[in-house]
């Protein structure tokens, strides 16, 4: 349970939708993913804040392939 905690935190940032979109995202599919699922999204947590958030809202384009799967769960919610 720690690492849950430690990644709802994480969620926490200075941008209000990037917080609501990842804190729905962690309470909806965190448990759900797997190991290489969980890398990808600890990685897309250490972009600045308005990277994520135009990855998300789509307004910027995703050079890493392997961070599609859970960027697409993201925009979906």
């Amino acid at each position: 349970m720690k690492e849950f905690d430690r990644v709802r935190w994480r969620c926490r940032r200075g941008m209000l939708e990037l917080d609501i979109v990842l804190q729905r995202f962690v309470d909806k599919h965190y448990i759900q993913l797997n190991e290489c699922e969980l890398q990808q999204f600890e990685a897309l947590l250490d972009l600045p804040d308005n990277d994520l958030w135009d990855m998300i809202a789509e307004k910027k384009e995703v050079n890493d392939i392997k961070l599609q799967p859970v960027l697409q769960l993201l925009q979906i919610d």
